[in-house]
């Protein structure tokens, strides 16, 4: 079977959240230097955690330490929510046996946001998915088709619902296996820029695998620009979008798959009602919204859901924007971002669509 995998040479101690989009979806163009007048010096940081690549930028005196801070406490969460290190509270938990487990605010916290956001979407995002994406090697690199008799056993043990969560406990029945891939580095990055924000930084840019997430504007009083990968063409762009003091995530079919003997390609966006691989039509989805988390939730579950629905679910909330690129290279982005969104030169998309809250 031939492969795509850009996290395959990580150490076993970072393959941490099985649906991590390990390359990037999204570009950073700086646009400009700081304007002159502007005495906001740049700090950096790279750095490996959450089974990725991540790299942080901030301006001001107290950049640099703010920095080390944030990824002091980035990888304090990776000890946390971990489903491969035998001492994390999620690895606790997947292998409790069905017995009652206690967990810290910041676990408690993150699994009562992931269980509301299964809710709303109504199992499009599936927290309980693990044993489904494990069957297919994606935890692994051992890929396989897993046989239909397989998988519908494997999804007995899935569903939100089967997670009982109360004062600081979780009790999962025996069987059940948590995944967090699809959460968890949003959830980290909305953590980080509280902390940044109390260090007094007010221009950050944060690179979480790809998790793109701001704080406030370019030093230089402008909109930062973030390139939205082209899911047809390799390292590409399709377009750019301009925003401040937000995340920009995007999921998409292109970043982990293998290629089975059959010549079909699977990638990792399992669809929980039927623990293939997603079929929606959909090439990628990007969500601009206020919180990471958020953010990293809805490109999993729009991406599942397909434009139709998709676009509904914008229509019944409109707490975000979105970007959706469909498989015949349609554009569809919902109107807010209509004068912050153009498409490259050279770029001519089978339809570019305007979605309004009609």
């Amino acid at each position: 079977m031939k492969y795509k995998n850009p996290g395959q040479n990580l150490p076993n101690r970072f393959l941490l959240f099985c649906n991590a989009l390990l390359l990037c979806g999204l570009f950073f163009f700086p646009g400009c230097k700081p304007a002159t007048g502007t005495n906001l010096k740049k700090h950096s940081i790279n750095f490996i955690a959450m089974g990725t690549y991540i790299t942080m930028s901030a301006y001001g005196d107290q950049a640099g330490k703010a920095l080390e801070l944030s990824e002091e406490k980035i990888k304090e969460l990776e000890d946390l929510w971990s489903v491969s290190y035998e001492k994390s509270e999620i690895y606790r938990v997947n292998n409790s046996r069905g017995e009652t487990t206690q967990i810290s605010t910041e676990t408690e916290e993150l699994l009562e946001f992931a269980l509301a956001m299964a809710e709303k979407t109504e199992g499009t995002f599936e927290p309980t998915i693990y044993p489904v994406v494990d069957a297919w090697g994606f935890t692994s690199h051992q890929y396989r088709i897993p046989g239909k008799e397989e998988l519908a056993g494997l999804l007995k043990n899935t569903g939100y619902k089967k997670v009982c969560l109360s004062d600081g406990n979780i009790h999962l029945s025996d069987g059940v296996k948590l995944d967090l891939g699809a959460v968890a580095k949003g959830y980290a990055g909305d953590m980080v820029v509280d902390l940044l924000k109390q260090q007094g930084i007010t221009s950050a840019l944060l690179d979480i695998g790809g998790n793109i997430q701001l704080i406030g504007k370019k030093p230089d009083g402008g909109k930062w620009r973030i390139g939205i990968r082209n899911p047809f063409d390799d390292g590409e762009t399709i377009g750019i979008v301009e925003a401040e003091d937000c995340a920009v995530i995007t999921s998409g079919g292109y970043e982990r798959y293998f290629t089975g003997e059959n010549g079909k390609k699977y990638h990792h966006i399992i669809n929980p009602a039927t623990g293939y691989p997603a079929e929606s039509g959909l090439a990628s989805v990007t969500i601009v919204a206020k919180k990471g988390r958020l953010a990293d939730v809805l490109s999993t579950a729009l991406f599942v859901m397909g434009l139709e629905q998709a676009t509904g679910y914008w229509r019944q909330h409109q707490n975000f924007d979105m970007i959706l690129i469909t498989e015949n290279g349609g554009i569809h982005i919902t109107k807010s971002l209509s004068d912050r969104f153009s498409t490259n030169g050279g770029t001519s998309p089978a339809v570019i669509d305007t979605i309004d809250a009609q």
